[in-house]
């Protein structure tokens, strides 16, 4: 491992590596990417791989909607292949209120230019012949949603990013952080310390940890999320499906598989990744309900994972006026994944020419001066 680097990303899921590469591909490859387990370990690899532009803010939406300009390229700029399919993305509205912020959320991603839809019951289910819409009143639909497989995006970032010379350091544990005169000065590892003038916090449900090495404090906080995998079963649906009355997402993976996910909102806050039992019956109840359809098919197992949560519910990212030096990609809410293209690309550009092709400003530590939050992202799942 080498003790000097221009740049020591923390954190070896998709956002790391997408950071990682996006630094090389600008020309800076003096870049070291240190990850405690194996890339897409934590959170990326335990996700649902669903790629949506349907948000209730703009900031939100905007760089969703620049991820998937990038997805539909990625395959060939990588080198690497990343299953990624544009199967679309349904949202089911089962309250008069959730119709009326469906209702405002299509006109403000119309606004943006998503083709996104409001859609009827009956619509809905020309959709997914099999979904049960007892109880839908409405729903919206965009069809350039999507899907991909969160381990394969992550390995062709960091082997992409390894070909144009960034170093990447599995099983490496961050034990400290350096700072003298208000500037990052060092990372220090289990395995030795890397002096530098950049550190990147993408380290997921342990960014708060991480920022409190560097004597900072971040409103990220970690929750359990959890995901059950059925037996493959023949196609019966592209799109993903998203109910935020139910708190859960269904999807159906390319092999057959089918995928469902969800939190529990009375679960107190930890780095918690072991699966349960209620989980599992929670869950089995809510499938049959949506999709009555799959009430024969076997779960194979099911395992958890974290969602970064921030009190709005939008990312961190960029600096912080306390610390030269120090750069976040933190706080994704579950939705990561989704983001990783065009956040690997803007922190990048904020390192290397110091303004983004996509405004940033908001969605830094100053929104959280003032104690009210003015926009919070209602689409979490």
């Amino acid at each position: 491992m080498h003790d000097t680097a221009e740049v020591v990303v923390i954190g070896g899921g998709v956002v790391g590596c997408a950071v990682a590469y996006n630094l090389a591909k600008l020309g800076l490859t003096d870049v070291v990417v240190v990850e405690k387990g194996y890339l897409a370990c934590g959170a990326t690899g335990r996700c649902g791989g669903g790629i949506r532009q349907q948000w209730s803010t703009p900031h939100n939406t905007r760089m969703a909607m620049a991820s998937v300009r990038l997805f539909e390229g990625l395959e060939d700029e990588l080198g690497y292949p990343t299953e990624y399919t544009q199967g679309g993305y349904l949202i089911l509205a089962y309250t008069e209120d959730e119709v009326v912020q469906s209702r405002q959320n299509v006109a403000m991603q119309q606004g943006l230019g998503l083709d996104v839809h409001f859609l009827s019951p009956a619509q809905a289910r020309d959709v997914v012949p099999c979904l049960s819409i007892d109880g839908v009143l409405a729903a919206t639909y965009c069809h350039t949603d999507g899907k991909a497989n969160p381990f394969l995006v992550t390995q062709g970032y960091a082997r992409a990013a390894q070909r144009l010379g960034v170093e990447v350091n599995r099983r490496t544990a961050v034990t400290d952080i350096e700072v003298a005169n208000g500037s990052v000065q060092a990372v220090v590892t289990d395995q030795g310390r890397i002096a530098t003038r950049w550190v990147v916090n993408a380290a997921g449900g342990h960014a708060a940890a991480v920022a409190a090495l560097a004597g900072l404090d971040i409103p990220v906080v970690p929750y359990r999320h959890e995901i059950l995998v059925t037996e493959p079963i023949e196609p019966l649906f592209d799109p993903l499906i998203i109910s935020f009355y139910y708190g859960t997402y269904i999807v159906q993976a390319p092999h057959g598989s089918i995928l469902m996910g969800q939190g529990d909102p009375d679960e107190p806050p930890s780095t918690d990744v072991r699966a349960g039992l209620p989980f599992a019956r929670s869950i089995s109840a809510k499938m049959m309900r949506l999709l009555p359809c799959l009430k024969d098919v076997k779960v194979v197992r099911q395992w958890a994972g974290l969602y970064a949560m921030t009190p709005d519910a939008q990312p961190l990212l960029g600096p912080i006026d306390e610390l030269a030096g120090y750069v976040q990609a933190v706080g994704f809410s579950g939705h990561g994944f989704m983001v990783a293209p065009i956040t690997g690309q803007l922190i990048a550009e904020h390192i290397v020419r110091g303004v983004t092709s996509l405004p940033t400003e908001g969605l830094g530590m100053g929104r959280f001066a003032a104690g009210a939050l003015a926009h919070r992202e209602a689409s979490v799942v």
